[in-house]
């Protein structure tokens, strides 16, 4: 159950209600409750984080590559909210649940370039420090450009803002359950 308690959202007013129109454009008319606990307590931060997710959706990156990154990322923090709310928009970028499984668990999935992907960003997770120049080159030649690493580095980034919040207010998921 969420730690923080979050009004009805009807009620909001001011910024909260402007940043919840905000997520309601984007996702259909809901308010999933990452996004209801995070406008309730700062709406400026919410807006800001959403409008850095708009930037990563027009970048370079495909919607495949950015579910993968904050799947695989989601599950290495343990982050349930977001391993299930990735799952799902995993799946509407047209990835296989046996990918889904696979990407999770930092496994090969057959396809070369999000292998590389998975391999890179697993490896930006567990090791601290500069990364090598093999590592780069790999990253490299599986096709990602310079102004794609500045964009998986952000998705990085923005992946763990929402499981660290996730994971203080054990925010009650509203995704389907993963098995």
């Amino acid at each position: 159950m969420s730690r923080i308690t979050i009004p009805a959202l009807d009620l909001a007013t001011g910024a909260t209600a402007d940043v919840y129109a905000q997520v309601r454009k984007i996702a259909g008319g809901s308010v999933p409750n990452l996004f209801a606990a995070m406008g309730h307590l700062a709406p400026a931060i919410l807006a800001a984080a959403l409008n850095a997710e708009g930037v990563l959706a027009s970048g370079s990156l495909s919607k495949q590559d950015l579910e993968t990154i904050k799947l695989l990322i989601s599950e290495q923090t343990g982050c349930d909210y977001c391993v299930a709310a990735h799952t799902l928009l995993g799946k509407m970028t047209g990835l296989a649940p046996e990918a889904l499984r696979q990407i999770r668990a930092g496994q090969a999935t057959g396809d070369v370039k999000r292998d590389a992907l998975v391999k890179f960003v697993l490896n930006l997770q567990k090791t601290s420090g500069t990364i090598n120049e093999s590592e780069l080159a790999a990253i490299s030649a599986a096709g990602y450009n310079d102004r794609q690493l500045v964009e998986i580095s952000m998705a990085i980034a923005m992946t763990i803002f929402t499981n660290t919040f996730n994971r203080i207010n054990d925010t009650d998921i509203d995704f389907p359950a993963v098995k």
